[in-house]
């Protein structure tokens, strides 16, 4: 049977993804209408159970189909990239709906539900690149109810256009909803019904009345509804009812005609034992269609198909029936093709005098066509049946799954490379079948294995990790020996099991072109192309039919391969890859006749197969000629020449339709195919031959070798699948969302799902050429180049411009396969390195590029060939004049990979051959930059040291200074020497460190130190961690970052004191910056804000000395405010409590905290006396309550270590630490102000409270006259007596120990004395002790002055005669000399030589 073509589909879950379908869920205006659910079919959810295609030349062609079970209806542009929408009906939709145009405005959708329910939607289509997706219109969904029948289920709905609805009612009558008045933007659609009878004459009744039909007498339910196509003007409609009768119906009159269909000679004997006719079959389809013989609709006929499941013979026949004149007038029948035998008719249609019908077989599709002759009569002509299939269509059947595994490889590689191969299986049918599996896995008694609840990266790694997880390895019970074998099988059994395709055929449309025939499948689109010679031919071969004369050498070929069987072919297969996969070098046929010889091809042929052979081959007789047209027909391509309208559409380039695409991919990979099992066929007959190729043109048998080559490597990128992720990243624009949102697609806003295509799609879709088959795909195989060399030895520079497309593209994997085919000439060589820098090999990568470099430069000894191959797949298209430039461009090539190691190494190697008179700053740059990022340290500073570019180092020195920091290599670093330019380091890092966060690292504060301390240069380290404190200062933090800020603060202040600490005592300071000119401050120790951000060098603004003093000063207050802070956070909330030193010190000792208060406040040279009055307070609660330390916090004074084990009360240890510490911190140098501040303590506080002997000792040794000032203070007489007795006495005894011998000596404080007994005498009160002491003191006081009269404490006059000088002495009471200068008279006292003026009496 002669072929009309070959059938090439693609999967529409491949090209147009649910996830990518926008979906409307559409709202009846029924009351009380159930929601109803996917009928429970056999049908996957997402597979079509009714297709229609519809095309107009401004759409383009349309594909609509009903899904889940008639729910969904779903339309895809089949010629632009628009994506799919989905509208969701209340209740499943009737037959198949139908979409016209209204223009080119809008595109009208009506669909009748089973609720009765007619549906128009009115879709925007003025914009071709958008269509439904813009903006719809208001009241785009408009639903009429209709009102005779209210349940349409088992009806017939046939759009006979925009105007008109018929439906086929299961009782035989015609419901005619016919349209008066379109609807717009406000108002809906004005319908009329009309139900005719099959048994009327006349046949036309309007009626209003729901409900209303009889069912008495009724005709069998009507099966077909059909009308001629629009446009056209008559109102006719046809019927195929179950009885297998045939009726016309009119608009106006109904039923006009109706004739029973003849039974055809086949099936009389099959009818003639009965009297009742034969009824089709329940689930019969479209089995009635009508056309015209004049474009207006004149001339009408009906071809109806009958079905005979029962006949061996075929399948049905079709019957002609004129309707004109209203009548019905049998013209001709037509038998089917004997292919047609037990297979189903699932739809036809007649154009241009051919009837295409699609048939169910198998489970797939199959085309037959035949011809009509033209005229009236309709007479076929003696033709016969064309057959079209599909040209490769694998079915995992068992043995072919065996034939796959004769390949090399594991056999979960093997069948995962079937399974995913591209145009085998759909992604919804492989999903589907992976859920199937785990379900039934799951369902197995026992637990689950963990592979089947584990979750996946990919739907490939699922099926490879899932499928036979259940088998397990397992031992003989009697003999315990591993059974290998039983294991392999059942998983092989688990494989093959796995998936079963799902392509039931739907369809058969018209193309929008001329004859172009487009079959619809529940998941795949196809078309009906013209094959190729290549495919014609295999063909033949494949079914044994006969071939031209000049293949009569291919034909014994094909007998060849058959007979030697698949194992031995698929070992010589793979013996001939293995070959082309090494180096070239022996001679062609000494290789053939060694594989021969190690395969013992011969031996598996019988003597019979070896002399047929041999005896056809004598019969060619140009055997050499012969090979050369096979050659031709597997190599070569019938380029056809361009249509003007290809020119048009280069300048105005249509819409890129992945359909399309995917289509011509399929026809390039059918192509393919053939041609390799040709070419495959030739080379074994060539190895049959070995002995005898001797004499032959070498050249002719390295081209069959090349040819072979070719092939195999376009075999390969047509089976691989590939994985578009572009779309995935692109979101949508402003206006998708905008036109989303007002259309309520709410589900386009989910995530594009990334469709699986082939690798030959692929680059299909790269350009804008006109797909039309077969010359598109042979146009795109010419394009690659590989089928033109002549040589398996050598390369064009097709084949290695065409790895490198892929590698650049991003096919690693099917790139590097690709080089695997080649020789390694310096082309391939470079892509292949290229590939290795693509993949991150750097190592293998470099080896290849360094001998690449040797291809360059006048001494390459590059053959012509190689050259044009190297230039071809270089950057520049041309050829490097020398090594120089070539090591830049690979340099250039691992940086943009990131491989900077070997862009270094390249470098190194470009500037090892530099002409003298090359500028290189940017190379030495590139060097040092490259050392720095890999972290070699010490290469970088030696390449700085080594440039002679003083730019590029002082550029680069930074850069290595901030990486090593970076990278926590301060030790390489201090020990680098950078003699000749330390200052650009310091620059770097002083830099850093005032412009960076003190806390994050790198510290460039701490290294900066370390760099000065390392380098001797201790101000400068001081300085450094100085200003990281007063930067840590300023940063204001949480509450519960201060703690740790405060750490880091007062370690800088420490190193800052440690390193200022190693500088003599004069140059222990150093000067900071700061924003005002005035030094002077009115607080020694006020800080000023620093300047950051800019150099030190041209910081403006005012200078501050800091010294060791002021670091201490500031270490000594931080650490108390940490300490405070410590025992207190809720000191946090009130920070201005801790900005003033007397402040802290006023904290601490309100926190009990002597010991820390005392030490810092006399590292804050403060005044303690404040504290001491704490402490006498604390100490006299607890002489008055010795319980109080319990309630009070007394560890850091009271209760440590060392006060704990002082005997005696809790006031007596108060008092012995008040004692402790006034001798610590009181004394000479503070002039015995803490003592004082102590004793006046504690007479405010308790006058009647006697002092601490101690204390009272203290102050009579060094200050008495102020105890006795003090106690005349507080009104203390007894005891400013007691203290005035003791001072005199005191001055007594020191006369009695060394007698005067100075005027001095001999003083007292008289007046202090005098004032002491004035107010005893004056207090009345006065106690007998006190006029006791007050006596004594008189009596004391007398017996001193007649002392001081007597000598030798009386001074000679000559001794103080000073009358030269005009001065007088003599002696009152009280004063010791009066010296009288004119009128003045002054009070001199010797002990200090102070001269005071005395008032006058």
């Amino acid at each position: 049977m002669s072929s009309a073509g070959v059938l090439v589909a693609a999967h529409l879950s491949s090209l147009f993804p649910s996830s990518n379908a926008s979906s409307v869920v559409l709202q009846s205006s029924r009351q009380n209408l159930q929601t109803v659910s996917q009928p429970d079919t056999d049908v996957y959810s997402e597979h079509a159970i009714s297709s229609t295609i519809y095309h107009t030349p401004h759409t383009g062609s349309i594909l609509l189909r009903v899904i889940h079970g008639g729910l969904i209806v779903e339309l895809i542009s089949l010629s632009t990239p628009v994506p799919p929408i989905r509208f969701v009906f209340p209740a499943s939709v009737i037959s198949t709906p139908t979409v016209c145009a209204w223009g080119e405005q809008e595109l009208h959708l009506l669909a009748v539900t089973a609720t009765g329910s007619l549906y128009r939607l009115v879709l925007p289509t003025t914009n071709p690149s958008r269509l439904w997706h813009d903006e719809a219109a208001r009241n785009w969904c408009r639903e009429y109810i209709i009102k005779n029948v209210s349940d349409l289920s088992g009806s017939i709905v046939h759009v006979q256009g925009p105007h008109s609805v018929a439906i086929g009612l299961g009782n035989g009558s015609l419901l005619r909803v016919e349209v008066e008045r379109l609807g717009d933007t406000i108002s809906d659609d004005l319908w009329t019904e009309t139900v005719s009878q099959p048994k009327s004459l006349l046949g036309t009744f309007t009626s209003y009345i729901p409900g209303f039909h009889s069912s008495t007498n009724a005709a069998p339910e009507l099966l077909c509804v059909a009308g001629l196509p629009e446009p056209t003007e008559f109102g006719y409609i046809w019927t195929l009812s179950r009885d297998r009768t045939l009726r016309l119906w009119s608009a106006s009159r109904g039923c006009v005609a109706s004739k029973p269909l003849s039974f055809h000679a086949l099936s009389q004997a099959n009818v003639a034992s009965g009297n009742k006719p034969v009824l089709l079959n329940g689930d019969a389809g479209n089995l009635l269609r009508v056309y015209s013989l004049s474009p207006n609709g004149e001339k009408p006929f009906a071809v109806a198909f009958t079905p005979t499941p029962d006949e061996p013979h075929c399948g049905g026949y079709f019957q002609i029936v004129d309707s004109s004149s209203d009548q019905l007038h049998e013209l001709r029948t037509i038998e089917c093709s004997p292919a047609s035998a037990n297979c189903h008719l699932q739809d036809f249609f007649l154009d241009n005098g051919v009837l295409y019908t699609l048939w169910e077989r198998h489970g797939t599709s199959m085309v037959l066509s035949i011809k009509f002759g033209a005229g009236s009569s309709m007479v076929v002509n003696d033709t016969t049946w064309e057959m079209s299939n599909y040209g490769e269509e694998t079915d995992l059947t068992p043995a072919y799954l065996d034939e796959v595994l004769l390949a090399p490889g594991s056999l979960t590689e093997k069948f995962m490379e079937v399974i995913l191969r591209p145009g085998i299986f759909s992604p919804l049918t492989i999903r589907t079948a992976l859920e199937q599996y785990i379900d039934a896995c799951l369902s197995l008694p026992g637990p689950p294995p963990p592979e089947l609840t584990s979750s996946y990266a990919s739907v490939a790694e699922n099926i490879a990790a899932v499928v036979g997880c259940t088998v397990t390895l397992v031992q003989d019970p009697h003999t315990g020996a591993t059974q290998y074998d039983r294991y392999w099988s059942a998983l092989k059994r688990d494989w093959e099991g796995f998936i079963a395709p799902a392509r039931w055929p739907l369809a058969l449309n018209k193309g929008q072109h001329n004859d172009e025939v487009i079959v619809v499948e529940r998941e795949r689109v196809g078309v009906l192309a013209r094959e190729d010679l290549p495919i014609t031919v295999h063909r033949h071969l494949s079914d044994s039919l006969p071939v031209e004369s000049h293949f009569s050498a291919l034909d014994i070929a094909w007998t060849l391969c058959c007979k030697i069987g698949t194992e031995v072919l698929r070992n010589l297969e793979n013996s001939i890859v293995d070959v082309l996969h090494q180096e070239i070098a022996f001679s062609i046929v000494d290789i053939m006749i060694d594989q021969v010889r190690r395969s013992d091809f011969r031996e598996t042929l019988d003597e019979t197969t070896q002399n047929w052979v041999v005896a056809k081959l004598q019969e060619v007789e140009d055997l050499e000629r012969s090979i050369k047209i096979i050659l031709d027909l597997a190599a070569g391509f019938d380029l056809e020449i361009k249509r003007e309208e290809d020119e048009v559409e280069l300048l105005l380039p249509p819409a890129q339709s992945e359909w399309k695409a995917a289509i011509a991919a399929g026809y390039i990979s059918t192509s393919l195919n053939a041609r390799y099992d040709i070419c495959l066929a030739l080379t074994i007959l060539l190895f049959f031959m070995a002995d005898d190729l001797g004499e032959w043109d070498p050249c002719l048998l390295e081209e069959v070798f090349a040819v072979f080559r070719g092939l195999s490597m376009l075999r390969y990128v047509a089976r691989q699948p590939t994985v578009d992720q572009s779309g995935s990243t692109q979101s949508a624009s402003t206006d998708d969302v905008i036109a989303r949102m007002g259309s309520m697609q709410v589900s386009g806003n989910q995530p594009n799902f990334a469709p699986t295509l082939s690798l030959v799609h692929r680059l299909i879709s790269q350009s804008s050429e006109h797909i039309e088959l077969p010359s598109s795909a042979h146009r795109f195989l010419d394009n690659t180049g590989l089928l033109q060399s002549t040589s398996p030895a050598h390369v064009t520079h097709f084949e290695a411009s065409f790895c490198e497309r892929l590698r650049d593209l991003g096919y690693y994997q099917v790139a590097r396969e690709m080089l695997v085919w080649l020789p390694r000439t310096p082309g391939v060589t470079f892509v292949t390195a290229r590939l290795f820098i693509s993949l991150g090999r750097g190592d293998d990568a470099a080896y290849l590029m360094e001998k690449v470099a040797g291809s360059f430069g006048p001494d390459s000894g590059l053959s012509f060939e190689d050259a044009e191959t190297l230039s071809a797949v270089l950057p520049g298209k041309a050829l490097h004049q020398s090594g120089f430039t070539f090591y830049l461009e690979a340099s250039s090539m691992f940086r943009e990979n990131g491989l900077t190691q070997h862009e270094v190494g390249f470098l190194q190697l470009a500037l090892s051959v530099a002409p003298p008179a090359t500028n290189t700053p940017d190379l030495w740059y590139g060097l040092i930059r490259g050392y720095i990022d890999l972290g070699f340290w010490e290469e970088a500073y030696s390449a700085m040291i080594a440039t002679p570019f003083d730019s590029v180092r002082r550029e680069c020195i930074s850069q290595l200074v901030y990486r090593m920091y970076e990278e926590d290599a301060v030790e390489g670093l201090i020990s680098l020497n950078f003699s000749g330019f330390s200052s650009e380091v310091d620059d770097a890092l002083a830099f850093k460190a005032r412009n960076t966060d003190p806390r994050v690292r790198p510290f460039y504060s701490r290294i900066l130190y370390t760099w000065y301390t390392r380098r001797g240069d201790h101000r400068s380290a001081a300085r450094t961690m100085y200003m990281r404190a007063r930067k840590l200062q300023e940063i204001s933090v949480g509450p519960a970052e201060i703690s740790s800020l405060m750490d880091d603060q007062a370690e800088s202040y420490m190193l800052a004191i440690n390193s200022l600490s190693l500088l003599e005592e004069k140059k222990a300071w150093f000067v900071v910056q700061t924003l005002t000119n005035n030094v002077h401050e009115l607080e020694s120790r006020k800080r000023r804000k620093l300047i950051q951000n800019l150099p030190s060098s041209g910081a403006g603004g005012g200078s501050e000395i800091i010294d060791l003093h002021a670091l201490r000063f500031d270490y000594a207050l931080l650490s108390a405010k940490k300490h405070l802070v410590h025992r207190d956070p809720m000191l946090l909330a009130a920070p201005e409590a801790l900005l003033s030193p007397p402040l802290v010190i006023q904290r601490l000792g309100q926190a009990n905290q002597f010991d820390f208060a005392m030490t810092t406040a006399r590292a804050l040279d403060l005044d303690m006396s404040e504290l001491f009055v704490m402490l006498v307070v604390q100490c006299m609660r607890l002489s008055r309550n010795p319980d109080a330390i319990f309630q009070e916090d007394a560890s850091d004074w009271l209760l440590t270590d060392n006060a704990a084990s002082w005997p005696g009360s809790p006031a007596d240890r108060g008092w012995r630490y008040l004692k402790i510490a006034l001798e610590r911190h009181d004394g000479p140098a503070t002039d015995y102000r803490y003592s004082k501040a102590t004793l006046e303590a504690i007479l405010a506080h308790d006058k009647s409270f006697s002092p601490p002997p101690w204390l009272v000792h203290v102050l009579e040794d060094y200050h008495h006259e102020y105890l006795v000032r003090t106690s005349l203070k507080f009104d203390a007489l007894e005891n400013a007596l007691e203290h005035t007795l003791s001072l005199i006495r005191q001055a007594d005894s020191k006369l009695s120990r060394s007698p005067a011998k100075m005027p001095g000596q001999t003083w007292l404080p008289y007046t202090l004395i005098d004032q002491v007994l004035v107010a005893s005498a004056a207090q009345d009160d006065l106690g007998a002790r006190g006029k006791a002491l007050r006596k004594e003191l008189q009596m004391e006081l007398s017996n001193r002055v007649k002392r001081m009269q007597k000598p030798p404490y009386r001074l000679s006059r000559e001794i103080c005669d000073t009358s030269h000088l005009g001065i007088a002495y003599f002696t009152v009471s009280k004063i010791d000399f009066i010296q009288l200068v004119g009128d003045t008279t002054l009070s001199f006292y010797p002990w200090n030589g102070a001269l005071e003026p005395l008032p006058k009496p």
